[in-house]
Parts: structure tokens; C-alpha cells; sequence
């Protein structure tokens, strides 16, 4: 009952500050959890980089790939380049990257050039498929991060930004569909809160007969998570001294997501998912952000107070 009271209190927050979604924590020692809405499938824009970066660490352990093998990536206003707003998107020039640094960049600072380069070597298509082989579901991998770059915000001005918004705000179906293929959850690249707590679960917190993702993989994954350079949305309410906070963001349009991990000095480990959309028609919102993480505190802290 305290629960439930609290998640609808949550809930009725987050309506009123123009949010709704999907959020989940865990205990992973426990495997107590408390969500709102956990089952929600949503667009995961940039948190398909944990999948991708995943598959690819589980290729290279294997021998399929060459995690020293260089790489040419375009920088991103170049014919054939992925844009984005910073790393190799932003680049002047061609470049060539190890598959393995090209990991780094893709999680620690969202390098969309550098993502789309490990694509190149692992299709969407092979990404969903070594989830699944890995007993993973609810995580469907679909398109590549270029893709992500043809929406209603890159063929506005600045100053018309707000009408992108509006359109991700108000073009959606009941069914989840959407005129912006990107935010339709049958064409985009999609997952749910507990399909993203499943994944970390499997990488934090492996089965003990050995049947889960292999520990050198499950290790490499959370070492790029936890230099995560992104730490403005849920990390100032969840880092301290005594607590690390390894984790992945992913914003388009009206999206706001992280998924990650909070490791405590005292041994407690929680698991947290927010995947987020909002209803403000605007691309700067610091008090959605703060919400966000009020909000996976306040859930944290009721397991962790348990």
C-alpha cells in the first residue's frame, strides 16, 4: 500500500510538471523493484547504444571483430557522415578510430559518428538477435543513429524549434504510433523500463551458473558506462562520494531517458530506468531533467529504505 501510494503521488508530480513515461529500480540483490508504468514501450533514441556497444564487446571477446582494427569515420556534415552535436559529428575531418575507442566514444560522450560506425559492423538486425540469444526481450533494435538525425528539428531554425515539439507532442496515436517515424515505437528503435532493468541486471548482476552474458563482456560495458560524461539528468541525485553512478542518456525531440546503475559503498546496488516524454513543447527544459531525477530518488530511496 505505501507502494502504491507513493507511485501515484510520483505519477501526479510528473504530470504536473508536463512529464509522463516509464520508470523502474531494482534491487539487485534483493530483485525488489518499484516502477511507474515499467511495461510502457517507448522510442529509445540514444540508450540503443548500450545494446550496440554490448553486441559489439560480446563480437570482439568472440573473435568476430578486431577491437584494435582502425576504422574510417565521415565526419557528420559530410556526405555519408552521421551529425551530431558533439565528437566525430562535429568533426572536420575524416578520421580513423579503433572498434574499441570507437565503443568509448559511442557511450561516454554519445558520439553518433562513432555509433553508426560500429553499426556498419553489427546491423541493427544482429544487435536485436545477440539480445534475444542472451534470453534479453523487450529491447528491439531496428534502425541505425543517422536515422535519428532526419526529424521535424534539423529542418527548422532555432527560433521555430517549438513547433518540432509540438508535432512530437501531438502526432502520436493511442496504439503508439506516430507521423514521425522516429517516435513510432513499430518503426523506431523501442525498449520499455524493465527490458532496459533486464539488461543491466544481466550486465551488473550475472547468474551464477554462468549462463548470462560472459563476465569479461558484462565488465567492458560497465566500464564505458560508468565514465558516462552526460551526468545533468539523474546523476546529481543519485552520485556521491559513496555512491557511483554508471549510466547511458538518450534525448530526441520530446524524449528524455537514462538508464544506469547506482553502486553504494555499502554494497547495495539499484538498477534505474526512466524513459521519459514530455508535454511542454520545448527543447530546454532543466526543470523536466530535475524532475526526473527527484523522481528515481525518491523510488530508490523507498527500496533502499525497506
Amino acid at each position: 500500500m505505501i507502494a502504491e501510494r507513493l507511485v501515484t503521488a510520483l505519477r501526479a508530480e510528473l504530470r504536473e510538471g508536463g512529464l509522463s513515461g516509464s520508470f523502474l529500480v531494482r534491487d539487485l540483490r534483493t530483485g525488489e523493484e518499484v516502477g511507474i508504468d515499467p511495461d510502457l514501450e517507448l522510442p529509445t533514441a540514444s540508450l540503443v547504444k548500450v545494446p550496440l556497444a554490448f553486441a559489439t564487446v560480446e563480437r570482439i571477446r568472440r573473435g568476430e571483430l578486431d577491437g584494435a582494427e582502425s576504422i574510417t569515420v565521415t565526419p557528420g556534415a559530410a556526405p555519408g557522415g552521421t551529425p551530431g552535436p558533439t565528437g566525430t559529428g562535429r568533426f572536420l575531418r575524416p578520421a580513423r578510430i579503433a572498434v574499441d575507442d570507437l565503443v568509448h566514444l559511442a557511450v561516454t560522450i554519445s558520439d553518433n559518428g562513432a555509433a553508426d560506425a560500429l553499426f556498419a559492423l553489427t546491423p541493427p538486425r544482429r544487435v536485436t538477435a545477440l539480445l534475444r540469444a542472451h534470453g534479453l526481450r523487450g529491447i528491439t533494435v531496428r534502425h541505425t543513429i543517422g536515422e535519428l538525425s532526419d526529424t521535424p528539428a534539423e529542418r527548422l531554425p532555432d527560433a521555430e524549434l517549438h513547433l518540432a515539439h509540438a508535432l512530437a507532442i501531438d502526432a502520436g496515436t493511442r496504439g503508439r504510433g506516430h507521423l514521425v517515424p522516429q517516435l513510432d515505437v513499430s518503426r523506431a528503435n523501442s525498449g520499455t523500463a524493465r527490458a532496459f532493468v533486464d539488461l543491466l541486471e544481466a550486465l551488473w548482476a550475472p547468474p551464477a551458473d554462468g549462463s548470462g552474458i560472459h563476465p569479461d563482456t558484462a565488465a567492458r560495458v560497465r566500464e564505458v558506462m560508468g565514465d558516462n560524461l552526460l551526468r545533468h539528468r539523474l546523476a546529481p541525485d543519485l552520485v556521491s562520494d559513496s555512491a557511483r553512478w554508471s549510466s547511458k542518456t538518450g534525448t530526441l525531440l520530446n524524449l528524455r531517458h537514462e538508464v544506469g546503475v547506482v553502486e553504494h559503498a555499502d554494497g547495495e546496488r539499484f538498477a534505474v530506468a526512466a524513459l521519459t516524454e514530455s508535454h511542454v513543447p520545448a527543447a530546454v527544459q532543466p526543470g523536466a531533467e530535475a524532475l526526473m531525477g527527484r523522481v528515481a530518488r525518491t523510488l530508490r530511496d523507498h527500496l533502499r529504505g525497506r
